[in-house]
């Protein structure tokens, strides 16, 4: 059975075709594609989104329509997180795209955002029995730990790359003053996690931030999911990335770095800032990266649903 899984962000929006055993819950890839329409660029609580990033939003889930047409999907899901969660127009955006592009959104919780993020990370280290999993996006930074497939501890928090990019109104390069703000109110946000309730073992970074540092540190010109996954960012070599960063404009880090930070490059430095203030604040050494998320979390949720409603 062929299925696609669409994971709308409010940075990018990612589709996965895959190829899936119910029994076994394989999936196979057979394609994957990406966009950075950032949809969430200006949205507040109870804000609208903005027409260019609807008309942006709308063109993506075309162009993905056609690409599933080709593969003769069984079920399309189609995840949006934290820019439907606070848009004023979400529900009338969920009823224009069903009505136009017969797609049916699910909006989901920020706790039911973790788990997808959870199921979908782990999946590539199915030998592990501990796991935390880091997931930092435009709008909300995940954190989850657990046992297994046994969801443990989660919570989801209402900054991201973009959030905080805007909030600061961040102009890189920065000053010290403005780094120690923008760290400060970091620490702030995350010093409410009770480091008690945290699994210790393998601690997984999904999204963009990791994956993207992860290409500079392998000075990768192209995005190469194989390379990717599952490589390794020490502490110090995050830090050392939040550094670089912040005495870089986005064009120098354009620039710097190539494509792979396309569409990110002003971003980076909050993301890459999120994920070392964690890790620093949970006293891990390193974190494996991971290619997946969402996308491929909806897909084990709805295997192991229809399983557990085949048994009933």
């Amino acid at each position: 059975m062929n299925i696609a899984s669409l994971d709308i962000g409010s940075n990018t929006i990612l589709l996965l075709i895959a190829e899936t055993d119910n029994s076994s819950k394989r999936i196979i890839t057979l394609r994957e594609e990406l966009r950075i329409p950032r949809i969430g660029a200006g949205i507040t609580p109870n804000s609208p989104m903005k027409q260019e990033k609807v008309n942006l939003l709308f063109k993506t889930l075309s162009e993905y329509k056609d690409i599933i047409a080709e593969y003769s999907c069984n079920k399309v899901i189609v995840t949006a997180t934290n820019a439907f969660r606070i848009a004023s127009n979400a529900i009338e955006l969920v009823k224009i795209i069903k009505s136009e592009l017969d797609l049916d959104i699910t909006i989901v919780t920020g706790k039911d955002e973790a788990k997808l993020s959870y199921l979908g990370a782990i999946s590539s280290f199915p030998d592990e029995a501990n796991y935390l999993v880091i997931d930092i996006g435009g709008g909300s930074t995940e954190i989850i730990s657990g046992y297994r497939n046994e969801i443990k501890f989660s919570e989801s928090y209402p900054v991201g790359a973009i959030n905080l990019t805007e909030r600061f109104s961040i102009k890189q390069p920065l000053i010290l003053t403005e780094i120690k703000r923008f760290t400060e109110f970091v620490k702030r946000i995350f010093s409410e996690l009770d480091r008690n309730n945290i699994f210790t073992g393998k601690t997984i970074a999904i999204a963009g931030t990791p994956t993207i540092l992860a290409c500079i540190k392998q000075s990768l010109i192209e995005y190469d999911e194989s390379i990717i996954e599952g490589s390794i960012l020490t502490k110090s070599e995050i830090q050392e990335f939040v550094e670089i960063l912040s005495k870089l404009t986005p064009d120098e880090i354009r620039t710097k770095f190539g494509g792979v930070v396309s569409g990110r490059e002003d971003v980076l430095f909050a993301g890459t800032t999120i994920l070392h203030t964690l890790i620093e604040y949970l006293n891990i050494s390193e974190v494996v990266v991971s290619t997946k998320g969402i996308r491929y979390g909806a897909i084990i949720n709805y295997l192991t649903k229809s399983s557990n409603d085949a048994t009933n």
